[in-house]
């Protein structure tokens, strides 16, 4: 499942890290993910702390699985001390066509998002039975 994101090759002067170059004017930073293939299916694991169900975006368009997500900033004016930065999250993966797109199902737990992508029936492995003749 190859990955669609494109790396920027330019860095801001403020910062070391580097960011991604999307589709909006947003930043955007990839979340770590692992993918791992069962035999009903691929399964994508990405970490996205802070994330609520709410602010999830998860499609397929063109047989590219898009998974955004926005962190919730909390309410509070007054920060004494800060050292994470609120960011939104964005990664994209091509899809074979092995992938059931009308069966894909997510969810997220404590910050893991979890995507299921289950393959079609055709692509799943069979039991041959052996006849005597």
């Amino acid at each position: 499942m190859p990955e669609k994101t494109i790396p920027n090759i330019q860095q801001e002067a403020s910062t070391e890290v580097s960011r991604e170059v999307t589709r909006t004017p947003e930043r955007y930073v990839q979340p770590l993910v692992d993918i791992y293939e069962t035999k009903d299916g691929l399964t994508v694991v990405a970490d996205m702390p802070g994330v609520p169900k709410e602010n999830l975006n998860i499609k397929v368009e063109n047989d590219i699985l898009t998974i955004e997500g926005h962190m919730t900033k909390p309410d509070r004016e007054l920060n004494f001390e800060r050292e994470f930065e609120f960011v939104s999250f964005f990664r994209q993966f091509e899809l074979s066509e092995a992938v059931d797109r009308e069966k894909i199902a997510a969810s997220i737990v404590n910050g893991v998002l979890t995507v299921n992508l289950p393959k079609t029936e055709s692509q799943k492995p069979r039991q041959i039975t052996v006849r005597v003749s």
